[in-house]
């Protein structure tokens, strides 16, 4: 096959939802995609990178059951190749000897008929290649059907030569296959990264990308074809499974992608927004969850979390209740209840007098009278925390927790009380950003979301000062520096690593800045016990920023 020469060529790209250890799944969802394709005289379909065995496999793959298994399965796949209908580009870990390889094989004619490997492996941020794969050779085009394929593999076309090589070796295309996961504006710095290496080797780049949610990561698809002049010939949605079937034609100049859909690829809030129900969704469906339960309590961080629930799997899946104590306001409670109704979820109320109260029975002649203070806030919250679990327990659905970025970066949280859950939606979200993605979704209803149209969280809660309502007349800004100078602080000393002068040189107050560092560091131990959320930011806690917890490192100025 590889020795025919033909003037036109059709490339189908299979944007699809991988389970990351489901083998037998993720062998049917690709046969399910090659059958829809076989109709249309696709050539070859295109899976993302390791798409057979779901990415990323963190040290799952060096599991030689997983690894023999992941082979097992690519040759049971191959051989349904027989059939004469498209071949297919398969990512998958592929064993030799006491290495294993980040590679793609090419199906076709029931067999194995080319595999290559990953050369550079990524070893920042989010991933960790470097600690579970071999490095391959810089690879080679692969002949298949009278064209020579080049296929770089994710982070082969993120520096520079690879493509270069590639083409100098004779490929006609570059076909990446790509798990590149979502962080806000990642989008724009692909296609910067796109132009750079179709200019370096003067080909067609064809950009296939991972959509769905894996534990804190949530890739977006968002999937592109550029033509060896830079142009965009294809662009697919973001956020869903994507079948898309394109044309290709050979001229005097080299192959061309002919013109296709140019969809619109989400930005800002409405980005982000789908990255938080797309990872909860999956980390819920994926993970066999029957839903979840949070506590409601009529302020911003919970409001947006049952909305964003909703939107994900539906009201008759989300369980909401309220956990009032004596501090609860009267607007609290209203404000819980018209969300509650607004979204048509199953709304209960809980108050935890008796369960605070007792409580305190138990601690008194071990403190030498009743709790009082910071003791007292905490088995409030800790209370809500042990019912929510409860209810997790007896009937099944996963505890959200709601706090966000903000919060989680100072310690503003309370171990075993509202840190209790197994999912946290917002968790890289910014205090700033929870008001903007609920103004957003007063607003908008985005695609594939469950919930209603209209304004379902009410302007008292946009409005209201945030408060803990853990003890009499209680605001944040008692405890914090205002929410927009707080989360500035954060943004420079956690995403950016800014030192403390440079940041008062934003205009910050001294005292504050270190104020703020002071807590962002003393949380640590807190951070590690926080259950698992979505990453939207370029810098998360835990994958992104790994700090030690005893740490006496302070900035002198």
């Amino acid at each position: 096959m590889g020795s025919e020469t033909k003037d036109s060529f059709k490339l189908a790209l299979a944007q699809a939802n991988p389970v990351v250890g489901d083998l037998e799944g993720n062998l049917e969802t690709a046969l399910r995609f090659r059958e829809g394709f076989a109709a249309s005289g696709a050539d070859l379909v295109v899976f993302s990178e390791l798409f057979l065995t779901g990415y990323p496999l963190e040290d799952l793959v060096l599991k030689p059951a997983l690894q023999r298994a992941a082979r097992a399965a690519c040759e049971d796949l191959a051989a349904r190749t027989k059939d004469g209908g498209p071949a297919m580009l398969m990512g998958l870990p592929w064993a030799e000897g006491d290495d294993v390889y980040n590679a793609v094989a090419l199906l076709e004619e029931g067999r194995i008929a080319a595999v290559r490997y990953k050369h550079v492996l990524p070893n920042y941020g989010v991933f960790d290649e470097k600690r579970v794969f071999a490095p391959g050779p810089i690879p080679e085009p692969i002949a298949f059907r009278g064209l020579k394929l080049g296929v770089p593999i994710c982070e082969d076309i993120w520096e520079a030569g690879i493509c270069g090589s590639l083409a100098e070796a004779g490929a006609d295309i570059l076909i990446a296959p790509n798990g590149s996961p979502y962080w806000m504006g990642k989008q724009a710095i692909r296609y910067g990264m796109a132009e750079a290496r179709v200019a370096e080797a003067k080909r067609p780049l064809v950009y296939l990308n991972q959509f769905g949610g894996q534990d804190e990561l949530v890739f977006d698809g968002a999937s592109f074809v550029l033509n060896a002049d830079g142009t965009c010939a294809v662009q697919v949605p973001a956020w869903e499974d994507a079948a898309v079937v394109t044309d290709w034609h050979r001229d005097a100049d080299g192959w061309r992608c002919a013109q296709g859909e140019i969809a619109g690829i989400e930005t800002g809030e409405a980005a982000n927004y789908l990255a938080c129900v797309t990872g909860l969704r999956d980390y819920i469906n994926k993970n066999g969850f029957p839903g979840v339960v949070l506590g409601l309590s009529g302020g911003i961080d919970s409001a947006l979390c049952a909305v964003m629930a909703v939107d994900a799997l539906g009201a008759d899946r989300v369980h909401c209740i309220m956990l009032p104590y004596e501090y609860t306001s009267s607007e609290s409670l209203t404000d819980a209840q018209q969300i509650a109704k607004a979204l048509g979820v199953r709304y209960d109320i809980v108050p935890i007098h008796d369960g605070v109260e007792g409580l305190g029975v138990c601690l008194a002649e071990i403190l030498g009278g009743a709790p009082d203070g910071f003791t007292m806030e905490n088995l409030q919250s800790r209370t809500r925390g042990t019912l929510l679990m409860a209810v997790s327990n007896k009937l099944g659905p996963l505890v959200l927790t709601t706090g966000n970025k903000s919060e989680v970066s100072v310690g503003y949280a309370t171990l075993y009380g509202d840190m209790n859950g197994g999912f946290n939606p917002i968790k890289d979200l910014y205090k700033g950003q929870v008001y903007a993605l609920s103004r957003y979704r007063n607003q908008n209803r985005p695609k594939g979301c469950l919930g209603p149209d209209g304004v379902i969280i009410p302007e008292n809660v946009l409005t209201k000062d945030p408060s803990a309502e853990l003890k009499p007349d209680q605001r944040d800004v008692d405890s914090l520096p205002p929410y927009p100078v707080l989360d500035d602080i954060l943004n420079c000393l956690v995403e950016q690593e800014l030192s403390v002068p440079e940041i008062v040189e934003r205009g910050h107050d001294i005292e504050t800045v270190k104020k703020v560092e002071r807590m962002l560091y003393l949380a640590e131990y807190k951070r590690r016990q926080a259950a698992p959320g979505v990453k939207i930011t370029e810098r998360n806690f835990g994958r992104d920023r790994r700090y030690p917890i005893t740490n006496k490192f302070r900035e002198t100025t």
